[in-house]
């Protein structure tokens, strides 16, 4: 059996433990983790997400986990591209996406080139959309500040 090279990716905008977590279980399953940071313009284009965080920033702090070996910003909108550059063995994601019809279409696409596709436990208590609201809402309604 050859190396194992995990690939995780996201946006990793405000960073919380659920990014946490999936990168501590991809680390476990793999000789290399590679974690994929999807870049600003992807993020804007794909998702209709404004970052908060700048795509070398949200690099710089995954580069920093002890679990992390490389970084590979994703500016292109397909993870077969990205397998295409960094040739991971093995696709990590949350459970979330689990008998989903882009998760059975990613499971798919991954099997032509011999990629497994991994599920995690998805983090339903934090996500980055959770603190996107909460940070609106704190907007929203500023709290009266004390000093």
């Amino acid at each position: 059996m050859g190396t194992r090279i995990g690939y995780a990716a996201g946006a990793f905008d405000l960073f919380h433990v659920g990014h946490l977590n999936i990168l501590r279980h991809a680390r476990e399953h793999c000789d290399v983790l590679v974690a994929g940071v999807v870049s600003d313009e992807m993020l804007r284009t794909v998702k209709g997400i404004e970052p908060v965080v700048p795509t070398a920033e949200r690099a710089e702090i995954v580069r920093h986990i002890s679990y992390v070996d490389e970084v590979y910003i994703e500016t292109r909108p397909t993870k077969m591209e990205a397998w295409h550059d960094v040739q991971f063995t093995h696709f990590f994601k949350g459970d979330d996406w689990r008998g989903t019809e882009k998760g059975l279409a990613l499971e798919r696409e991954f099997a032509t080139v011999g990629v497994e596709v991994v599920y995690f436990p998805y983090t339903v208590h934090t996500s980055s959309s959770i603190l996107r609201r909460a940070l609106a809402a704190l907007v929203e309604t500023p709290m009266a500040v004390t000093v």
